[in-house]
């Protein structure tokens, strides 16, 4: 069962009555069994897609496809998709248990039918323990927990995710992404994951869209998405850092990721400290603005004709102050068209 979504416009009217492109012709295809992550900055246009895909949010025009059936206009409680939001929206006067089965029992199940399959489900998702409990009582990560849950316990043909991790701990948002997979698995199903936080979106996404401005610029697997960036603003949203863009001749900004930068001191040759390949556009000097720690890394601030980020290893940082060379290789460059920003 695949998801696709052509062509989708939505305008909202702001305050004071000016326009508010929040869609702005959106082409976007989810295959079955796919874990598509939309990530863009707020304001990019991810929840108004989601909620334009689920139907809580008519479009202007466009089209949303759900395997062959057009469901552009059909109400949200018929598409047969399924929503996990931000925030769990579990009932507060329900159980655990009442909460995961409220769906089956409301579409007639039998009373036995539905505790077996929500024991199933709590037994997958490691909540059996917090059946008898109220939402009240639970920890941010359980809440989510048994939203999923009452999304497993049937199989809807879409599931869509709008950033659940966003309100849970760091230790807790690692542990359920590799959960979020494997419910994904599990359900065979196009599951499509708004978020904000690109490190989350590379690490879980079958494919990534990357989304600004109410358009998609790009959506291609993480590693290409890396590799091979379409546009300047996807290169600065996708990366574990955004990557520098320097000014350069003929009509060319010079891309290079920060872990490709090499920062040498001392009169060291900044060709020999790369060690490998030719260095890039020149040898840059410039000036270190900040130090700041990152675990065994370090990330640092220079300033040279533009601004520049480099992460190095704790034991070559260089002092706040300091002149310091700077330079890359060759083949780590990304060249864009400085006007358009797209890549050349």
């Amino acid at each position: 069962m695949s998801l696709r979504v052509e062509a989708a416009r939505k305008v909202f009217r702001a305050h004071g009555g000016a326009r508010v492109v929040a869609l702005d012709g959106v082409d976007l295809e989810a295959a079955d069994g796919e874990l598509l992550v939309i990530v863009g900055p707020s304001g990019s246009g991810k929840s108004t897609l989601l909620r334009a895909i689920s139907g809580l949010e008519p479009l202007d025009s466009g089209r949303v496809v759900i395997g062959d059936r057009d469901v552009t206009d059909v109400p949200a409680g018929r598409r047969d998709v399924a929503m996990v939001f931000q925030e769990a929206a579990l009932f507060p006067h329900l159980s655990v248990a009442a909460n995961i089965g409220i769906g089956e029992r409301a579409r007639g199940a039998r009373r036995r039918e539905v505790e077996v399959r929500v024991g199933e489900v709590a037994r997958s998702l490691d909540v059996e323990h917090l059946l008898r409990r109220m939402p009240g009582e639970l920890s941010g990560g359980e809440r989510q927990r048994v939203a999923l849950a009452r999304v497993m316990i049937r199989v809807p043909s879409v599931c869509l995710l709008d950033e659940p991790l966003a309100s849970v701990d760091a230790e807790l948002r690692l542990r359920m992404r590799g959960e979020i997979r494997a419910v994904q698995r599990s359900l065979g199903i196009p599951m499509v994951h708004v978020t904000h936080d690109q490190l989350e979106a590379m690490a879980m996404g079958d494919r990534v869209a990357v989304m600004d401005g109410g358009r998609v610029l790009q959506c291609d697997t993480p590693a290409a998405l890396y590799a091979r960036p379409a546009t300047t603003a996807v290169a600065r949203i996708v990366g574990p850092l955004p990557m520098n863009l320097l000014p350069a001749t003929d009509g060319l900004v010079v891309g290079v990721r920060p872990e490709r930068v090499r920062v040498c001191r001392d009169g060291q040759a900044p060709a020999d400290r790369a060690g490998q390949g030719q260095s890039g556009e020149g040898e840059w000097t410039g000036t270190v603005l900040a130090v700041e720690p990152a675990g065994e890394e370090c990330l640092v601030r220079i300033q040279a004709d533009s601004e520049l980020l480099a992460r190095l290893p704790w034991g070559d940082a260089p002092k706040v102050g300091e002149q310091v060379s700077l330079a890359w290789r060759r083949e780590d460059e990304h060249r864009f068209d400085a006007v358009t920003g797209q890549r050349r």
